[in-house]
């Protein structure tokens, strides 16, 4: 009898992952946030960057930095109005660099969260916030790597990614609806 392996974790890439927590109930929620984040975020990096080899050349020559912020629904709407026009939170907003710097490291960009956003919908799903979290700093992060979700080819792409993304990290497919609880 044979065991089906896990994914394969991607490889390691010099990927300097900095987070911010503006909204103090982020620390509270998911203790362990930022470091969450780094692994998240570094893991979407890489298994990207293994499909890309442009990416992965250019992160192993100048490694790559990206940054997360873990906001409120008032930031994260405040971005979303100032960028997108429109005024309301949304669980998670991806802003790619764009920038091209002769050297140093690839400054990729930025990915924000809104804690209350994620928080009801990981309640909707019967999820923990963690696993909510995480998966949310995937998308943001491929999101910032030129994924997108626009067309149904682009996002059963995007979505198998994020799987095979989360598994790597111990975490369930997001997509799959949660099992109801039994009742004794």
């Amino acid at each position: 009898m044979s065991r089906t392996p896990r994914s394969k974790p991607p490889a390691r890439l010099p990927v300097e992952v900095a987070v911010i927590v503006r909204a103090i109930g982020w620390r509270r929620a998911v203790p362990k946030a930022a470091a969450l984040c780094r692994r998240a975020a570094r893991a979407a990096v890489a298994r990207a960057a293994r499909g890309r080899a442009s990416l992965r050349k250019a992160l192993a020559e100048r490694g790559g930095e990206i940054g997360i912020v873990l906001a409120g629904d008032a930031f994260v709407a405040r971005l979303n109005r100032d960028y997108r026009g429109k005024p309301e939170p949304t669980n998670v907003l991806s802003f790619a660099s764009g920038e091209a710097a002769p050297e140093g490291p690839l400054i990729l960009g930025d990915v924000a969260i809104a804690l209350e956003t994620a928080r009801r919908e990981a309640k909707a799903a019967g999820k923990p916030l963690a696993h909510h979290l995480a998966h949310l700093v995937v998308h943001g992060v491929l999101h910032v790597l030129g994924y997108d979700h626009e067309r149904a080819r682009d996002a059963a792409r995007m979505e198998a990614l994020e799987v095979e993304i989360l598994e790597t990290l111990g975490i369930g497919d997001p997509y799959r609806a949660a099992k109801p609880a039994k009742v004794a």
